[in-house]
């Protein structure tokens, strides 16, 4: 599982602390970018801005929606726009309880909604499903096939 990068999208750095710790309280000891603003999460995936000619390429992408500079529906949208990334499994993981964000998500072509439990020991739960599932169950699309 260490050579599957998870690129984490999260503005808030007590989120990606708890975020981290959840993760390594599962022993999941993948390699985590984090992305502060929906710009950085653009040119981490597309090999733009300081990434220039060095895209990540994770397993998954945890996805916030609310992000500065471009928002996580934005986000979603352009890598499903985009031919190299549109298999690209992301997971929304975001506080919001909006039924308008859960369909406008999947309707962009989001592979799963996660609401971020408030209680820590649920949270680390949650993302010990999300880390068996994503890292280790789920088989991804071939690099091939996004081409």
């Amino acid at each position: 599982m260490k050579d599957k990068v998870i690129l984490l999208v999260e503005d808030n750095a007590d989120d990606e602390a708890l975020t981290r710790r959840a993760l390594a309280k599962n022993n999941i000891q993948n390699t985590i970018i984090v992305a502060h603003d929906g710009v950085e999460a653009l040119d981490c995936v597309f090999g733009t801005g300081p990434h220039e000619g060095d895209p990540v390429v994770p397993v998954v992408v945890l996805l916030d929606l609310k992000l500065p500079k471009v928002d996580g529906m934005e986000v979603l949208r352009r890598i499903r726009a985009d031919a190299r990334t549109r298999l690209l499994p992301v997971v929304i993981l975001t506080s919001s309880k909006e039924e308008r964000d859960v369909v406008n998500g999947y309707g962009l072509g989001a592979n799963s909604y996660i609401r971020k439990p408030v209680d820590f020991g649920q949270f680390v739960e949650a993302v010990r499903q999300l880390g068996l599932y994503w890292l280790v169950l789920n088989e991804p699309p071939p690099a091939a096939a996004a081409s």
